[in-house]
């Protein structure tokens, strides 16, 4: 009997982690879905959502992930849509209370979703089974997933070797999964292990083994041929235009190297070149999102940061002047690694790891100076959340000395985080959400939207109330603008299409607001408007100084989200001071010594850039200043 491969399509969600892929516009994968319904229905599924795209689609893109789940489905029914859930942490980045997740699983299922990978950050199964119980309560294929890490051939790395990854698709398909799925989200996977793990995996569990790795040394293609011939029922691949480096590895290439064996894809090669050469055209609107990496890097072995940080973990080491630092910072996020125990590297848990070794790295800390008990070092919130249990525990625990140094005497909790979460009042939640959009009607898509991002979701409300449905507008006019005398469509509903023709721009008056001329259906309008980039050059922030302990600078570029201190506060070591919002993340920023606040110079909502001055403290006081004249 020939046996068979599929493939899932990663193009429209992981395709080129991760800055680029998760600014796809819905627009530009609704123009090409009827494409992969009518030729590539050979296809196992498309990955189109969850993971940062849901919040991104919100933050960046000003459009709603649930409707553009639900064009997807209209447009490609009969191929199944993929979400990547992240467990107890749904979309987001923390844990959420077991019917918040159950909620959002549901409601998922409803609007379009039909395979639910489901993973946990630190391969904790325990931190899984809600979110899988859901799944398979909504009649879903429930994807129960381990994350590969380390090395399982290396003798020095056993702490993830055969017998841990066996035992784990145990318990998967113990919990009532339907496929067991395998992510291998840094592509640190060789073509040996591969061979070994899949066989083992076949031979000794009764599921179907989906595969997805990453490009990043270069070598993922290898991996994939050694597991197609291990008997792997499901790789995941992105178009060749969308493919290599931090992305998955090349479909078109892979389809040609199964060609003429017993595991021919039986996919059209014409077909998918037709749907590269588009994507390869979209590309090219995406220009400034790109990763930067030129060429594939084995360092990727030293460091094992999944494809999905390694470009936010560069762009945020760029805003924090350590660019040219950054072979220290990824010895360092090696380094961070190990001192946490050897863990499972993946949203939210690589984030911990990443603002450890940023933050060390531009305080030149040691890993020696960190684990020494008499240094006194103050730890990242992301840390002490991480090590308070509030992301669940991974084999074998966090070493016993880091908790310690980390949290002092506090203890942490071993036992599921979600199990402790008072269950959301969802009435109560609606009569919030209704007045904080001034009546304005909602569903229950967007009450989960809500319940994943509160503050990122309402925002998004409000900019669509002003502007409209902005996702219609072509993607290059989205990010760049309109030429005088360029002329587009938008299609804000189904049959009604605005013909829009920019005539002129003027100049940018004393208020920073320019008059735009333009015609609306062939009729002459006329508008004053912000002009953002005006402002955004004269603008200029003064920068914290450097060794000033009175001065609290910003860490990276991004917005201040709030701002719970006064002047003239007295705030001890540790407060909070405001938060700011950058990298999809919200980042607190804590006083380090006990002062009194002199100055604040920024507000909620106010842009900044890295090292821009956000908050005057008063001066210690020396001991010269206080002897008597």
């Amino acid at each position: 009997m020939r046996e068979t491969i599929t493939y899932t399509d990663t193009t429209m969600r992981d395709g080129h982690q991760s800055l680029l892929a998760t600014r796809m516009r819905s627009i530009d994968m609704i123009r090409v879905a009827p494409t992969y319904a009518a030729n590539m229905s050979g296809l196992f599924s498309m990955e189109c959502w969850g993971g940062a795209t849901f919040d991104v689609a919100y933050r960046f893109l000003q459009e709603c992930p649930w409707q553009r789940l639900r064009d997807i489905r209209a447009a490609m029914p009969n191929i199944m849509t993929q979400m990547l859930l992240r467990a107890s942490n749904g979309v987001g980045y923390t844990n959420y209370p077991d019917n918040v997740v159950q909620e959002f699983v549901r409601q998922a299922a409803v609007s379009g979703v039909d395979v639910f990978r489901v993973f946990d950050s630190l391969n904790w199964v325990e931190n899984m089974r809600v979110a899988m119980d859901a799944v398979i309560e909504a009649n879903k294929v429930c994807e129960g997933t381990i994350c590969y890490t380390g090395d399982m051939l290396d003798p020095n790395r056993s702490k993830y070797d055969l017998k841990y990854y066996v035992g784990m698709a145990k318990e998967m398909e113990k919990a009532g999964a339907h496929v067991l799925g395998l992510k291998d989200m840094a592509g640190l996977m060789k073509h040996g292990t591969a061979s070994v793990l899949i066989k083992t995996l076949k031979d000794e569990v009764g599921l179907p083994i989906h595969f997805h790795t990453h490009d990043t040394s270069g070598a993922a293609i290898a991996t994939v041929l050694a597991a197609s011939a291990a008997g792997v029922d499901c790789i995941d691949a992105a178009m060749d235009s969308f493919s290599g480096n931090t992305s998955q590895p090349t479909m078109g290439s892979i389809v040609e190297s199964l060609k003429c064996t017993d595991r021919d894809t039986g996919l059209d090669i014409s077909a998918i070149r037709e749907i590269s050469n588009y994507w390869e055209t979209v590309r090219g609107h995406y220009t400034p999102f790109e990763s930067g990496l030129q060429a594939p890097a084995s360092e990727v072995y030293l460091h094992e940061m999944p494809g999905g940080q390694f470009t936010n973990l560069k762009a945020q080491a760029r805003s924090l002047g350590l660019e040219d630092r950054w072979h220290e910072v990824a010895q360092t996020y090696a380094d961070v690694n190990q001192m946490f125990g050897d863990i499972v590297k993946v949203t939210p848990s690589s984030k911990v790891v990443g603002d450890m070794a940023l933050m060390m790295v531009s305080q030149n800390l040691t890993r020696a100076q960190v684990e020494d008990p008499d240094s006194d070092v103050s730890f990242p919130d992301s840390v002490v959340d991480m090590m308070r249990g509030n992301l669940g525990q991974p084999p074998g625990g966090f070493p016993d000395a880091i908790v310690k140094k980390v949290l002092k005497d506090e203890k942490p909790n071993l036992t599921r985080p979600g199990k402790h979460l008072k269950p959301v009042d969802f009435a109560a939640v609606r009569a919030e959400l209704a007045e904080k959009l001034d009546g304005a009607p909602f569903d229950d898509e967007d009450l989960n939207g809500y319940l994943m991002y509160p503050k990122v979701y309402t925002d998004y409300a409000h900019r669509h109330e002003i502007y409209g449905p902005v996702r219609t507008l072509p993607t290059r006019t989205f990010f760049y603008g309109m030429e005088p005398s360029e002329e587009i469509s938008a299609e804000i509903d189904p049959g009604k299409t605005l013909e829009i023709r920019l005539q002129a721009v003027a100049e940018t008056n004393d208020e920073g607001e320019v008059k735009v001329f333009f015609e609306l259906n062939g009729q002459p309008r006329t508008i004053r408007v912000p002009n953002r980039s005006s402002d955004a050059t004269t603008l200029q922030r003064p920068k914290a100084e450097l060794g000033n302990d009175a001065h609290i600078g910003a860490p990276m570029p991004g917005v201040v989200a709030s701002v719970v201190v006064t002047a003239g506060q007295a705030v001890k070591e540790g407060d909070l001071l405001l938060t700011i919002e950058a990298m999809k993340m919200e980042t607190g920023i804590h006083a380090e010594r006990d002062a009194t606040v002199k100055t604040i110079h920024v507000m909620a909502g106010s842009q900044i850039d890295a090292k821009d001055l956000l908050i005057e403290l008063a001066r210690k006081r020396t001991r010269s200043s206080l002897r008597k004249p």
